[in-house]
């Protein structure tokens, strides 16, 4: 009973007089049977009623005292706890609902052991001490032995370990322990499923001096999760990295890895990448939902305008397609669905990527690798020998690339890039800048689009509101233009489908910029910026903003959405 905390029964005895001092000095000096403890030599003395030494236990500690559990637990309550965290931490729940949960503990003195099960449960745990043998009782009785259980699930981490491809044990004994612990296992395992379940994009795992913050990019805003304890960062990070085979003895400098995972009958990536921090070890984890990067042009939400301009495009033998937006606008999806229109058996696709974030059958991918000398410009410079027909380039990002790609498009080949600007005909004039030639822009740039992602309105939860007169006159609107008889701005009042946000999933919106031949000539006499947005407005352009607007009126977008975005 109690084993292993004699000097905190010592303590508790004395200081709730239990026992005289002279009894309690001379059990305490005691020879005592191997693995006796201080606890169960003063009841089996006599010296201590068992119901005063569980109060005793639960006063000292804070907790409630339950002094008889039950002979059977009810099959709800049993369900509360899976098995194997009931043996692992030797609880059993006696009542709970999704918010909270009342525990019985073999170990009330665990000092974590509150912390932990709330984060692995996720509810607020609530602690009684009551008679360690009636909950071994009750853990046998409804979850199994839990020696023989325990041992096996140790067998299972073993193994796991050992399986993990090519980890090396490493030098620092601190590591491998924590990540291999049942616990850790079970809780890095629900977290990334729970990631993946909730369509998150990145998963970022954040020390600090005092707390350990998990987050989740959901529809482009990070949410908090339930922090786990902040002494479970080392081990949760190391299990991390054994899992993206990185070396976990290493901490000074940023590493890269990838996890590869099965959930629910699909691939799923995970790219990983540590960075140094003052109170430990940063890691993002961005997930690559390999079933994401299969969607189809028609399943990517473009405008009707849109979406036959880029496939008419993207049709031509030779000449060079952009898209263009910020980090996480959606560029590389766009160009994934584009290469799926193109992969037939008579044309040859190349594409050269910073890493390879989806695998699509038929397409010689080449990652970056900068550490071997493989750059974009190389890898580019080489596709132009292996007689491509189609050639995706993941990102322009200096001069030699741009002009490589030109060359490209120019002696008959189909480029698909990416660029990072701010609106479509930005792009343009970033290529110029890079020191590409005005006159073969002109010649070879057949479209560029621009786009951004925006959380949707949640439709389950969307209510008609007025926003703010002083929202609308930055944004440069009048209440009365933007919602006319029979229109209404909406927000999302927050629902479980939504998990109380009031946004799910993402829409798009595009700004579509073909060259005209009025265009062409501007670009070649080399135009200021100013001069081809004129240009381009006065051949139809529909800019972002307008794209943003129509989803105003739509009710797919909040004000606020569009105040951020656009």
């Amino acid at each position: 009973m109690f084993e292993g905390h004699d000097q905190a029964i010592q303590e508790l005895l004395a200081a709730h007089r239990l026992i005289t001092p002279a009894a309690l000095l001379a059990m305490s000096a005691a020879p005592r049977t191997a693995g006796l403890s201080l606890a169960r030599a003063v009841l089996e003395a006599g010296l201590v009623d068992r119901l005063a030494l569980l109060q005793a236990v639960a006063a000292h500690l804070g907790y409630d005292c339950r002094p008889q559990l039950p002979p059977e637990l009810p099959p709800n309550v049993v369900a509360l706890v899976d098995a194997s965290l009931v043996r692992t931490h030797g609880i059993v729940p006696l009542a709970g609902d999704d918010r909270a949960i009342t525990l019985a503990v073999v170990d009330p003195f665990n000092p974590g052991l509150a912390g932990d099960l709330s984060f692995a449960l996720g509810r607020d745990v609530r602690i009684v001490v009551a008679d360690p043998e009636q909950v071994r009782r009750l853990i046998g009785r409804h979850y199994g032995d839990a020696a023989a259980s325990g041992a096996d699930a140790m067998d299972d981490v073993a193994l796991e370990a050992t399986a993990a491809a090519g980890v090396a044990e490493p030098a620092d004994p601190d590591l491998t322990p924590g990540a291999d612990r049942i616990s850790i296992v079970q809780f890095v395992n629900l977290t990334l499923a729970q990631a993946v379940r909730d369509r998150a994009s990145d998963i970022h795992f954040e020390p600090f001096e005092r707390e350990f913050r998990i987050r989740c990019r959901i529809d482009g805003a990070l949410r908090d999760l339930a922090p786990p304890p902040q002494s479970l960062a080392l081990p949760i990070i190391s299990r991390l990295k054994v899992l993206a085979n990185v070396n976990i003895a290493e901490r000074r400098v940023p590493q890269d890895g990838r996890i590869r995972l099965a959930f629910e009958g699909r691939a799923v990536d995970l790219r990983l990448s540590t960075l140094p921090t003052q109170f430990g070890e940063s890691v993002v984890l961005r997930v690559l939902d390999q079933s994401s990067g299969r969607l189809a042009l028609a399943e990517l939400g473009l405008p009707p305008a849109v979406r036959s301009g880029v496939e008419a495009v993207i049709r031509r033998p030779h000449g060079m397609f952009i898209v263009t937006g910020p980090t996480g606008s959606g560029k590389t999806t766009t160009l994934y669905s584009c290469l799926q229109e193109l992969n037939t058996p008579d044309a040859k696709l190349l594409t050269v990527e910073d890493p390879v974030e989806y695998e699509i059958d038929g397409i010689m991918q080449v990652p970056v690798n900068l550490a071997a000398g493989l750059t974009f410009a190389r890898a580019l410079r080489t596709f132009l020998r292996q007689d491509p027909d189609i050639v995706m380039v993941g990102e322009i990002r200096d001069a030699e690339t741009a002009q490589i790609a030109i060359q490209a498009a120019l002696t008959g080949h189909l480029v698909l890039t990416t660029l990072h600007t701010n609106d479509a005909v930005s792009a343009v004039t970033r290529l110029m800048d890079m020191g590409v030639e005005p006159f073969l822009l002109a010649s070879t740039v057949h479209a560029v689009l621009a786009q951004r992602l925006l959380r949707r309105t949640c439709t389950g939860c969307r209510v008609a509101c007025v926003p703010d007169g002083a929202v609308l006159a930055q944004l440069g609107l009048a209440a009365e233009r933007m919602a006319p008889a029979g229109n209404s701005f909406w927000r999302g009042a927050g629902c479980p489908a939504c998990n109380g946000s009031g946004y799910r999933g993402r829409i798009g919106l595009f700004e579509f910029l073909p060259m005209t031949d009025a265009l062409r000539e501007l670009i070649a006499q080399g135009a200021s910026l100013v001069d081809l947005r004129r240009q381009a407005g006065v051949d139809g352009l529909v800019t972002l903003r307008e794209s943003a607007f129509a989803a105003l009126l739509a009710g797919d977008a909040t004000v606020e959405e569009v105040m951020k975005y656009i």
